[in-house]
């Protein structure tokens, strides 16, 4: 056996070990021996590999089925630019703890700082953002390298996962393959190969037992969720409803469920004189906020004390308010008598602010946010809805009503919108092979074009189930509610923010075989992504207006404030 082989087999036989289910492959040459490696096991049923002909649509693919699956996923690329294309799913997973095992073929020594085709510095090329690096070294035809290579797997699973850490990420492994990069037909090699016997981790880290804070909370403590696992989201969700409190969460916090939520709060932290009595004496803030200028203009007002969940060692305090960190939620016992007027009054509140939303969303214009909310509503229980950034998260943590039975994923982490039709392939492939039911998608127009490559599956690949609801404003909406929509900019906005392309949505779907429909409203968009003909990917697109977008936000706005008025004082 030549020595490319043997360092790939081990590795990958290693990893498999360790609890890999899933592999993401961009093909290239000097990567062959770990692409050869995994088409094998693939073949004996150990894993389930994915192959993409764009490292960043194959980067971004891992990403979601890392984190609809919370298990480290592992993407294998060649040398130089293939590389580096890694980068911005790397970036996100960095951010949003997403464990990622990146696999980069690199040259051997000899060949580096030469002039070599397709050869780059690749020694720490991610930078800060791993949460490991390890030059894994060329192989050699000696002794001691079976134990080297397996400890290294293990030491990069734990790493990734976060297990001793509280910290899970992104893991980069620079493996350097000499030629031969095919099998030899040989098998000898100085030492056995094999691995811990029964299947065994050469290597196992076990995490230490959690144990819950135990901590007085006050009875008026408002509970904040940003993005989170949806576990953490459910759990924060259920100590609410133990303790009285009102939760306001994000989508992607999934706390938004049970009568304890509010899901216009949003809204309603937007009016002072709602605050002057609804302020509360304590937030608890779980997971990331990142939606919301009013939510982070609460958490830096000193009026109210400031508590953080911190499910890693990287704990969310943009705002720097943070008056403790809790490593966990806290017991569910004995911390006090829920206050029924405190809880009543933000209840109270969010009626009258969803009526006031009801009544916005029957008007002209409002196909974006009625979608968000209807669509959100429509999903069957136990089904998987992953958003863009930009508006459709925004959408959805306006407009959409508090409900069961859906868990929703976004890319929050750097918030960004590349890679997202890749990565809600991947949390649907996790999800349904994990038992989960229908998938589905909403984005923008732009993030959709942004990933165009998304849609490019071989007929061989695992393909999930997975409705794509494009809204498209031919453009960037989202700007239209900053500073840059402001009259004064009107000269250049349609040209640097607005965007236009006027891309034929149904001729992009036909290039890849992807089904597609075309709409004109909310109701025919609904009755299109609720068919449940056939399976697969497939797009149904909405044309809505984007000047709309920006004057429904400011009628909206105007409705919430004329209908919540100013609550009795709490004794």
């Amino acid at each position: 056996m030549n020595p490319s082989t043997a360092l790939a087999t081990v590795l990958v036989d290693e990893l498999l070990r360790c609890g890999v289910r899933e592999a993401v492959l961009a093909p290239g040459s000097r990567s062959t021996p770990l692409a050869l490696a995994l088409y094998e096991l693939e073949a004996e049923g150990r894993v389930r590999l994915h192959v993409r002909i764009d490292e960043r649509s194959a980067g971004f693919l891992a990403l979601g089925l890392a984190k609809a699956s919370g298990n480290p996923v592992p993407v294998v690329t060649t040398s130089g630019t293939a590389a580096a294309n890694l980068h911005p799913a790397v970036v996100e997973a960095d951010q949003s703890g997403v464990p990622l095992l990146l696999l980069t073929a690199d040259r051997p020594p000899e060949l580096r700082a030469t002039g070599a085709n397709q050869t780059i510095d690749q020694v720490k090329l991610f930078g800060d953002a791993v949460r490991l690096f390890a030059e894994v070294g060329t192989a050699e035809r000696v002794t001691g390298l079976t134990s080297y290579w397996r400890a290294l797997a293990g030491r990069a699973w734990a790493a990734a996962s976060g297990t001793l850490t509280r910290n899970p990420g992104p893991v980069h492994l620079n493996v350097a393959f000499r030629e031969p990069l095919v099998p030899d037909g040989t098998f000898d090699w100085p030492e056995p190969l094999g691995g811990r016997e029964h299947g065994a981790a050469w290597t196992s880290a076990e995490a230490p037992a959690a144990v819950a804070p135990n901590v007085r909370l006050p009875a008026r403590t408002l509970v904040i969720v940003g993005d989170t696992t949806p576990s953490m989201g459910r759990a924060a969700s259920i100590l609410a409803e133990e303790h009285g409190w009102p939760v306001l969460s994000e989508p992607s916090g999934n706390a938004c469920r049970g009568p304890n939520a509010i899901s216009t709060g949003g809204l309603l932290l937007e009016l002072e004189s709602f605050l002057d009595t609804a302020r509360p004496d304590q937030i608890l803030v779980v997971g990331r906020p990142t939606l919301s200028r009013a939510v982070l203009d609460l958490l830096r007002d000193p009026r109210s004390s400031v508590v953080v969940v911190a499910t890693t060692t990287n704990w969310a305090d943009a705002t720097r308010s943070a008056t403790q960190v809790l490593s966990g939620l806290p017991a569910a016992d004995g911390h006090h008598e829920p206050d029924a007027d405190w809880l009543a009054l933000w209840q109270d509140a969010e009626a009258s602010a969803t009526a006031a939303l009801e009544g916005v969303l029957d008007s002209d214009g409002a196909e974006e946010l009625g979608l968000a909310r209807a669509l959100h509503a429509a999903l069957p229980a136990d089904s998987l809805l992953f958003l863009g950034s930009s508006m459709p998260v925004r959408d959805v943590f306006t407009a959409a009503a508090p409900r069961d039975g859906v868990t929703v994923l976004a890319n929050r982490g750097a918030a960004g919108i590349d890679g997202t039709v890749s990565s809600a392939v991947g949390a649907a492939l996790a999800w349904q092979r994990d038992g989960g039911g229908r998938a589905f998608a909403l984005m923008g127009d732009l993030t959709a074009l942004h990933d165009a490559n998304g849609l490019v599956l071989g007929p061989d690949e695992p393909e999930p189930d997975l409705t794509v609801v494009v809204v498209n404003n031919d453009g960037g909406a989202i700007f239209g509610l900053l500073e840059q929509g402001q009259e004064e900019y009107a000269d250049a906005y349609e040209r640097v923010f607005g965007t236009p392309v006027g891309v034929d949505f149904a001729a992009w779907c036909g290039a890849t075989q992807t089904p597609h429909t075309r709409t004109a409203s909310i109701g025919a968009a609904l009755d299109a992504v609720m068919d449940p003909r056939g399976g697969g990917i497939r797009v149904v697109e909405l044309r809505t207006d984007r000047v709309a977008v920006a004057r429904v936000q400011r009628e909206l706005r105007i409705a919430v404030r004329a209908a919540v008025t100013s609550p009795p004082a709490l004794n």
